[in-house]
């Protein structure tokens, strides 16, 4: 026997030892007793053999093989499928111990992070949006077209509105003098950025919508450090509402499961907000300071530029006005959004228990904007509020 059949006869005895070790270790639950001894004995005649009797030995040794542990039919169909149930156990393990993927869904947490929210096609300053193919502009930014100019005389017409998406995304068709439209998002979202008016005279020419929906920045949450160590104000929480209310409704049935806040204030510490500014007396201590005195992540919340405004006074049931405190009870957390003016927080649903917590807000994944990255990264837009914030829903400059 020359040095190549040699080479070949070893890789085919190590080839057939490999393949039935695995049957005896993969299947060590499923096989007999009978055949686990079939197979040890195989494995130990493989390690015997000679190469010059190699080939004799393998056919006779691979026929015993089969007779021992029959092929299964759609073997390799069966692989694939073991693949990935491992491999989807061990996503839902990294999933529930570790990192949990969410979605922000409102405008809470703006200008921090967005959830779906119209961008102005005018006014920003992203030189990539629009200009990409439609499947890049929607992998890369998460951006659908909104553009739609009226083009026909008429009265919005308020009963015409029905949806008109799929099962990937959202639509919304509507109707103006006898002509229909169709814009990206749920009907609320299309009122909103629209600016749909019932009754009011639309002329050929006013534009609708000219810009894209983005559908909201897309996170992950690491759920381990809440138990190695204690939470800090200024960190940015995903909790369950479950348990929680406001005005009598359920949030988890009114508004949703999942909640992203800010954490304001610690179990101990008395809360009040004067001139829209939120004060903090630690526990312990017995005078109110600025809540940037205490922490640093909130110094950009009071720097009144790219649209963070502080925290607004005048909402909610708890801390709404400068006489109102509020003592946070043990084991229980202050949640405000970034965006105070428009969100649903612990000034009206209070303080939120511990259990209730899933975990910090940690990576922006996707889209890529400046808010992709480490979460809370980014400074402040140069720009003053009163200027990047258009009307009453928050459409920042810098997308």
């Amino acid at each position: 026997m020359n040095f190549f059949e040699r080479r070949r006869a070893k890789k085919q005895l190590a080839k057939l030892k490999n393949e039935i070790r695995l049957v005896r270790h993969n299947d060590d639950d499923l096989l007999s007793i009978e055949q686990k001894q079939e197979l040890d004995a195989l494995i130990l005649d493989l390690q015997k053999v000679q190469l010059d009797k190699a080939a004799s030995c393998m056919s006779e040794c691979a026929l015993k093989f089969n007779k021992a542990v029959p092929p299964y039919r759609h073997r390799t169909i069966r692989g694939w499928l073991d693949l990935l149930l491992v491999v989807g156990a061990v996503a839902f393990g990294i999933r529930a111990l570790f990192l949990q993927p969410f979605r922000i869904p409102t405008s809470s947490m703006q200008p921090t992070l967005y959830g779906i929210h119209y961008i102005d096609a005018q006014t920003t300053v992203n030189p990539l949006i629009g200009k990409l193919p439609a499947p890049l502009n929607w992998l890369l930014f998460s951006a659908r077209n909104a553009e739609a100019k009226v083009t026909a005389p008429g009265k919005l017409d308020i009963d015409s509105f029905r949806p008109a998406g799929n099962a990937l995304s959202d639509s919304t068709a509507f109707s103006i003098g006898d002509q229909t439209y169709k814009l990206p998002g749920v009907v609320q979202k299309v009122i909103e950025y629209a600016d749909l008016e019932p009754g009011r005279e639309y002329k050929i020419g006013d534009t609708l919508a000219d810009g894209f929906l983005s559908m909201g920045d897309h996170l992950f949450v690491e759920r381990w450090s809440i138990y190695l160590a204690s939470l800090k104000r200024g960190d940015i929480m995903v909790f369950t509402t479950e348990g929680l209310s406001a005005n009598g409704r359920n949030l988890a049935e009114m508004s949703g499961f999942f909640y992203i806040k800010r954490l304001v204030g610690l179990p101990g510490d008395t809360l009040r907000i004067v001139n829209n500014v939120l004060e903090v007396k630690p526990d312990g201590e017995t005078k109110f300071r600025p809540i940037y005195e205490l922490s640093p992540k909130f110094e950009k919340l009071y720097s009144n530029k790219g649209g963070y405004q502080g925290h607004l006074s005048g909402m909610g049931e708890l801390v709404a006005y400068p006489q109102q405190q509020y003592t946070v009870p043990k084991d229980h957390y202050f949640m405000m959004g970034d965006n105070s003016r428009f969100s649903l927080d612990s000034r009206f649903f209070g303080a939120v228990p511990r259990r209730n917590l899933i975990g910090k807000a940690w990576v922006a994944f996707w889209p890529f904007s400046r808010r992709w990255g480490l979460i809370d990264h980014t400074d402040p837009v140069d720009a003053p509020t009163g200027e990047a914030v258009k009307g009453t829903y928050p459409v920042m400059y810098r997308q």
